[in-house]
């Protein structure tokens, strides 16, 4: 049977180290055109505090009056790093992009990272996992801690803000508390996207938990599959809609040494979103300004031909390119007040 769900395409914009060079900028809004010229639903940039690099944030701060359309998704590191800041820091990357942005949560397991920073050693892996579902749990509380019109900008009256529609979020997690509200109005989205790479064991109740999008690896059509049925069951137990969940699987692809080229990766994308594996794929492409193109150009183009994939986007937000709603701010459905 051949599914009817829409197909998600996204992509890596990083390869290897990630070093920087005076050309980085350019090329990074180049990849990010081409990709948005494509339809994609968004471009992931990684990050990591074990080798150098430019920032991820900062860089698709860059990139986002630069581009109008596609979504941009930096990886954020929650181990050894302030949860207010961080959630400021991603509100303030949607307000720049006009919707369009969403985080991959990311955590740093080992000794040489935390001496680095100098704060603590490193705990066990699961722990830093436990740890960063608390981080998108107390950031989406954030997030809401403004009302949507909470803003009142009245000149007259020298009235920026209604506080009755601000709160705190008392939030007391394992490691840090968080009193808000935010310093940072409510991202146009409500909610960026979170982004989880579940490929790992460690992470993956925390993808069911918190993930809008779950990231996964695998070497077949059924290893897919059981993936996604096991994120949707753990969404589930969290008294989550499954259907809320975006399941894409991370490919890397050297277009020089993989058979077939890109017809052959239309056909496997074809093949394992039709039979209900994925809703969708992300490649990480081998050398981005190299197989970024030949994706666009012949993976894109075929499935596009197919009716597999959009011409065009058909709306302003990376929720509305993935078919996620917008949250409503928990505090004004409970009504609670400041």
């Amino acid at each position: 049977m051949t599914s009817t769900r829409p197909l998600h395409l996204a992509a890596e914009l990083v390869a290897g180290s990630g070093r920087a060079d005076p050309g980085t900028a350019a090329r990074t809004v180049a990849l990010a055109r081409l990709a948005e010229a494509a339809a994609l639903d968004f471009l992931t940039h990684d990050d990591s505090f074990a080798g150098p690099g430019l920032d991820a944030l900062a860089v698709l701060a860059r990139v986002a009056p630069e581009t109008r359309s596609v979504g941009l998704v930096p990886t954020v590191t929650t181990t050894h790093t302030e949860p207010f800041h961080v959630q400021a820091a991603v509100a303030t990357l949607d307000w720049v992009s006009r919707g369009r942005a969403g985080w991959r949560i990311a955590v740093s397991p080992t000794g040489a990272e935390a001496r680095l920073v100098g704060r603590r050693p490193a705990p066990p892996t699961a722990e830093l996992w436990q740890e960063a579902g608390e981080v998108a749990e107390v950031s989406r509380k954030l997030w809401d801690s403004w009302e949507d019109d909470a803003e009142i900008r009245d000149v007259a009256t020298g009235r920026f803000i209604d506080r009755r529609k601000l709160h705190h979020v008392n939030f007391q997690g394992a490691t840090f508390s968080v009193k808000g509200p935010s310093t940072v109005p409510r991202p146009p989205q409500g909610n960026p996207v979170t982004v989880v790479d579940a490929t790992r064991p460690a992470a993956r109740d925390t993808a069911a938990h918190h993930a809008d999008v779950a990231l996964v690896r695998a070497a077949s059509a059924e290893e897919a599959a059981a993936l996604r049925a096991e994120l949707h069951r753990g969404a589930r137990a969290h008294g989550r809609d499954p259907g809320q969940l975006r399941v894409l699987l991370s490919l890397t692809v050297d277009f020089d040494a993989y058979e077939g080229g890109p017809g052959a990766l239309a056909e496997l994308i074809a093949g394992w979103h039709g039979g209900g594996a994925v809703d969708g794929f992300h490649l990480v492409p081998a050398v981005p300004e190299r197989d970024l193109e030949r994706f666009v150009a012949g993976t894109v183009t075929r499935l596009r031909e197919r009716g597999l994939f959009r011409a065009d986007y058909e709306g302003v937000t990376l929720r509305d390119h993935l078919g996620l709603a917008r949250p409503v701010s928990q505090y004004a459905t409970a009504g609670v007040s400041a």
